[in-house]
């Protein structure tokens, strides 16, 4: 039988798999898979409330969803069952429930498997030359960033923005496109949250065509997949745009709607790194922007 496009089929789970140890390690196994998937939060993760949920945590369907494989093979996994599986498989396992470094070191531990090299992002920080630039431009919102939203630097203006102290967000989730999808806040201070996130979206999948077998791209498009319902159904839409400069709005209960102009600098075209600077379009957006409350 031919498998669901997208969805794993056995070739895959057994490809450089080796057999699951004894029964004693792969019961372990399974019960540490159903601890994480319970432990899990399905409102934070954008999946809906769909049916009475008999336990707590994710279902299991729904982590094999996330995980890209049939939820016949998720299923024997969690039973402790002996079957093959490939270290392809037990990443995308560990990513759909959002495995710290360790619980991932752990969980190949009990597979019997070795643990995947890390796939981390390089850092990338601004000088202190640019970030003396974000900092003269208050009281306009400004941030610079990279094609994958990575935001590598911000002023206090910003953070006023989008309701959030940026220097308290650890560094791997300084994300503007992750930060979106997560976080409640963030998401309340803009008016369109929808569509400002299916541009996001589609801007991400348009300049991941030239990075497409970057194990670093492919690590950020599946902890999006991970953590929003919203994210697994628009990538597979297909839309692609172009970073341009336009206006958005956000909305702050002490200045009511703020219309900002987004303008692009692009600082390195090579590696795409620009400077987002936001304009206001009105007076009472000016003035808005000056009664922005302090992050505390």
């Amino acid at each position: 039988m031919t498998a669901r496009p997208g969805i794993l089929d056995p070739v895959d789970l057994a490809e450089d798999g080796i057999d699951s140890p004894g029964d004693s390690r792969s019961l372990e196994l399974g019960a540490f898979l159903r601890a994480r998937r319970e432990s899990l939060d399905p409102s934070a993760m954008g999946l809906g409330r769909m049916g009475r949920r008999r336990t707590p945590g994710l279902r299991r369907e729904e982590v094999a969803a996330l995980a890209d494989i049939g939820i016949t093979w998720y299923t024997k996994l969690e039973q402790g069952r002996p079957i093959r599986v490939s270290t392809k498989v037990l990443s995308a396992v560990a990513s759909a429930l959002q495995c710290s470094e360790s619980e991932t070191e752990h969980l190949f531990v009990l597979a019997g498997m070795p643990r995947p090299p890390l796939v981390k992002a390089p850092c990338e920080v601004v000088s202190p030359a640019t970030q003396r630039i974000l900092d003269q431009l208050s009281p306009l919102p400004a941030l610079v960033e990279n094609t994958r939203f990575d935001i590598l630097g911000f002023n206090d203006a910003y953070c006023r923005l989008v309701g959030m102290d940026l220097s308290r967000v650890p560094p791997e989730d300084r994300n503007c496109l992750y930060l979106a999808l997560t976080q409640p806040g963030w998401k309340s201070v803009v008016v369109d949250w929808e569509g400002m996130v299916t541009a996001m979206v589609a801007l991400f999948r348009a300049q991941m065509a030239e990075h497409t077998h970057d194990p670093v791209w492919q690590a950020a498009l599946q902890r999006y997949m991970a953590v929003s319902q919203t994210f697994s159904e628009l990538w597979p839409r297909y839309q692609v745009r172009g970073f341009e400069n336009q206006t958005k709005r956000f909305f702050h209960p002490e200045t009511g709607v703020l219309n900002l102009h987004s303008n692009n600098w692009w600082s390195s075209p090579r590696n795409g790194v620009r400077m987002l600077v936001y304009v206001p379009m009105d007076e009472a957006s000016e003035q808005g922007l000056s009664r922005l409350p302090a992050i505390v």
